[in-house]
């Protein structure tokens, strides 16, 4: 039967989703729609959608289906998953696809039951298995021994930290906060120092090409036009790398506190492992500059970004598909 059965790792995050099949990246979009308000239909989805924030009318309504890791609009985000897997698997399959669906550690009951009946509008049989578990299997951690290993996953919507050994959590804790949170603070960090209001699409440009974790030696700057906030008019503002960098400090605290909570209540026996190999980055909060430099000092522990960082969650899910049994214990039920 898997002859004819596509088998298919999903990484539904709440900025992005990435669809893997065996070792190809088959989708890597934008977890955004554009709906049309009165007749609830798709009218766009992916980057066509995110390019829309904030510049359509009334009529049209774009939208994250996800909020930090799980489904917030269940119809829309149905419609969304049926729409990518027809798109990636074909639409004249014999079978429906064997899904593989990552969400984050801690997840309610019902969170979970959402996820898994979306899912199976779009495939056959449909497994669930948490975020930093499917990371970990993705960049190659030896997770399957007695040793420990960590992970932390910075995505948009959560910060993940976790402990695994012998194929399952040891110790983990999840912060429905992530790379959105930043886009808040930066934000709230140009409104209070300039007085000049800009929408969440300007503030992530910022992040990517001026964000860092720690002060730079060498500046970098950018131009954005926002709202005066007393006029109401338009008002160029420039920016410089270390205004980043201190609209982030209050988020990046945030990501050190998680990780020493994890830290603080992990057997001692594998901290001396995790010491010895490090903390493995990941998500696309994983990219901000030095980073891994701002966290080995924070946590005393040397970190480091992953070869995979953006795609390594939904690579390690349909990885997951082939060892359904040395993950039994792991794997959600539903």
């Amino acid at each position: 039967m898997a002859l004819f059965t596509r088998e298919l790792g999903i990484d539904l995050g709440t900025t992005n989703t990435v669809i893997v099949e065996g070792d190809q990246i088959l989708l890597n979009e934008p977890t955004v729609v554009a709906i049309v308000v009165f007749e609830q239909k798709m009218v766009e989805w992916g980057r066509a959608a995110r390019d829309m924030i904030g510049r359509v009318s009334d009529t049209i309504e774009v939208v994250r289906p996800l909020q930090h890791g799980v489904i917030a609009e269940y119809e829309i985000t149905e419609k969304l998953l049926k729409f990518l897997v027809r798109k990636t698997a074909g639409p004249m399959q014999l079978f429906p696809p064997r899904l593989m669906l990552t969400v984050p550690y801690g997840v309610t009951s019902v969170e979970c039951r959402a996820v898994h009946e979306a899912g199976l509008s779009a495939g056959r049989e449909v497994y669930l298995i948490p975020q930093p578990l499917a990371a970990a299997i993705g960049i190659d951690l030896p997770i399957g021994t007695p040793s420990g290993n960590m992970i932390l996953s910075l995505g948009g919507g959560t910060i993940q930290a976790a402990v695994l050994a012998m194929n399952d959590v040891v110790r983990a804790e999840t912060l429905r906060s992530g790379g959105i949170r930043m886009d808040e603070a930066i934000i709230s960090y140009v409104r209070k120092k300039y007085g000049i209001i800009i929408g969440q699409p300007t503030a992530e440009q910022l992040k990517i090409r001026l964000g860092a974790a720690i002060p730079q030696d060498d500046q970098s700057s950018m131009e954005v036009q926002g709202q005066d906030q007393v006029t109401g008019l338009p008002k160029p503002v420039s920016l410089t790398s270390n205004d980043i960098v201190d609209a982030l400090q209050e988020p990046l605290q945030e990501v050190v506190s998680c990780a020493r909570r994890v830290l603080e209540k992990t057997p001692p026996e594998l901290i001396a492992d995790i010491i010895d190999r490090g903390v493995a980055l990941c998500g696309g909060g994983a990219l901000l500059r030095e980073i891994d430099k701002y966290l080995t000092k924070a946590l005393g522990i040397p970190a480091y970004l992953v070869d995979n960082p953006t795609t390594c969650t939904a690579e390690g899910a349909a990885r997951a598909l082939g060892m359904r049994d040395a993950l039994s214990r792991s794997l959600l039920q539903v």
